[in-house]
This record gives structure tokens, sequence and C-alpha cells, in this order.
């Protein structure tokens, strides 16, 4: 019984290591490298970093992350009926801690680079590195993504197009700001691109995957050597809505990492071939990702 107490306990123990580890990562990409720049990215933290500038200090990032966060999770509390998870309220309380304390570390954490222009890119590759931890274990920073949410209960808006105008948003004011100008908010503009890239990069890594759609004439020929290069192909009849032909389209879906390998394949043996290429997210079954349905777990109990 012992035993199966542990079990359970550890990995817990273990997924909010991990989450205070991501929280002082993301903390410390603003502590040492943006606050110092005055480098504002996108976010509730970027509203908070531009508080701070517009305050002179007055007005902390710690305290108004904290304060604001709060408020946006009782307020989306309200309006979706349900809590956001006490993994995120444990999230920006440690983020609230960590943008409290890290500061008092300068000049040790502190980089105080001479190109702001490498501190938007690292800043916001290191924003991502943290949030990527976070992200893995099923937390979050809360902040627009409660607005993001909330926005889209009522509103038929993306949730990435809520991010992205209430990011632009965010920086732009910057340049209202004393001392401040439009190079600032490019400079914000950077580490939020960095961040975006850096993001998809930490949370997808090698497991991105993409899906590509061959057109050729030669189908067969690419088909066959697909097949021996162990990549699995689906045909799709097709036709020629101009010429009335009927072909076949090659359907493959592989790890980003081996896109170019069937590219150049495709161009090997037709370089009159017609190739797209897009993202996919999601795929499930054999080489990919398992469907987890909770069926295995059900069925072991029973």
């Amino acid at each position: 019984m012992k035993a199966l107490q542990k079990n359970k306990v550890l990995p817990v123990l273990w997924d909010y290591v991990v989450l205070t580890f991501g929280s002082f990562a993301y903390c410390l990409a603003w502590t040492s490298l943006l606050l110092p720049n005055k480098i504002a990215s996108g976010g509730l933290t970027g509203l908070c970093a531009i508080i701070q500038y517009a305050t002179t200090g007055a007005i902390p990032m710690s305290y108004s992350f904290f304060v604001l966060n709060t408020l946006l999770v009782i307020g989306g509390t309200l309006i979706m009926g349900k809590g956001f998870g006490f993994r995120t309220i444990y999230v920006y309380v440690m983020s609230s801690i960590f943008l409290l304390i890290l500061p008092h570390f300068d000049p040790w954490l502190a980089l105080h680079l001479d190109e702001k222009m490498f501190a938007a890119l690292l800043g916001g590759a290191m924003e991502a590195f943290g949030i990527g931890f976070v992200l893995n274990r099923g937390g979050s920073t809360g902040g627009t993504d409660i607005i993001a949410v909330c926005v889209n209960k009522y509103w038929p808006v993306s949730l990435g197009k809520v991010y992205l105008f209430s990011d632009l948003f965010i920086i732009f004011t910057v340049v209202f700001l004393p001392d401040m100008t439009f190079v600032d908010v490019l400079y914000g503009y950077v580490a939020m691109v960095s961040f975006s890239i850096a993001i998809d990069f930490f949370t997808m890594g090698p497991k991105s995957t993409v899906q590509i759609l061959i057109f050729s004439r030669n189908y067969e020929e690419i088909a066959n050597r697909l097949i021996s290069m162990d990549r699995g192909v689906t045909a799709l009849n097709s036709v020629g809505w101009y010429s009335g032909e009927e072909s076949k389209v090659l359907l493959v879906i592989v790890r980003k990492a081996f896109m170019q390998d069937v590219v150049n394949l495709v161009k090997e043996l037709d370089h009159k071939a017609f190739v797209s290429v897009s993202n996919a997210s999601s795929v499930y079954g054999e080489g990919f990702e398992e469907i987890k349905s909770g069926l295995k777990k059900k069925m072991k109990k029973d």
C-alpha cells in the first residue's frame, strides 16, 4: 500500500519540481535580459514590464503580475464557471516570487548587454525555454491565456488571433512611454517572434510532424522508393480538372527532421513534380503519438 502511494506521490512531486524550474527560467529571462535592457515582450508579463517602466520602478513587475493574474483568475472563473487549475495558480504565484527576488541577485544574474537586439532574441528564446517546461507539465502562467479563453467563449475569434492582437497592442504601447521610441517597440516585436519560434521548438522539437502531398506522373516509382525507405505512403485518387486526366496523389506524413529526405527523393525522380508541405499537429497512430483515450486504464481496472 505504501509503495502504491509512493508511486502516485513521486510523479506529482516531480511535476512541481519541473514547474518550479520552468517558472524560474521564464522569470530569469525577464530579470536578466529583458528588464535590464528595457524590452517589453508580449503577454501579461510584458504589460507588467511596461507598468514598471512607466512608474520608473515604483510598481515592480512582481506586484502587478501577481495582482493582475489574481484578478484574471477570479474574473475568468466567474465568466467560465470553473477554475483554471491549481497548477496555473502555482506557476503564477511562483513566478511572482521569482520576479521579486531575482533582481536582488544583480549583477550576478543580470546580463547588461550592450546589443539590445541580441538581448531581445535571447530573452524571447529563454522565455520559451521556461514556458516549455511549464506547458509540458500541464501548467500555465495565466495572463492572456485566460483572456483568450474568455473572449473565445462569446466571440468567434480564434485563440491565436487573441494572443497575436493582444501582444501587438501591448508591445506597441511602449512608444507612449517617456524616453522610449518606436525602435524600442521593434525590439519588443523581435522578442515576441523569437519566443514564438522557440516555443514551437521546445514544445514540439523532434516530434514536429509535416504532411506532404506529392503530385507526379511518376507516383508509382516515388511510392515504391518511399516504401523502401520505411516511409508510409497513401495513394489518393485524383482528377486533373482542366485535363480530365486521372492520376494518384501521394500522401506522406513524416517527422520534420525527415522532410528534406522525401523532398530530395521526389526531385531526383521527377523534377517537374508538385510538392505541398504543411505542418501537421496531433498525429496519432503507429510510428507517431499514441492515442490517449484512457481506455487502457479503464480496461485494466475492469
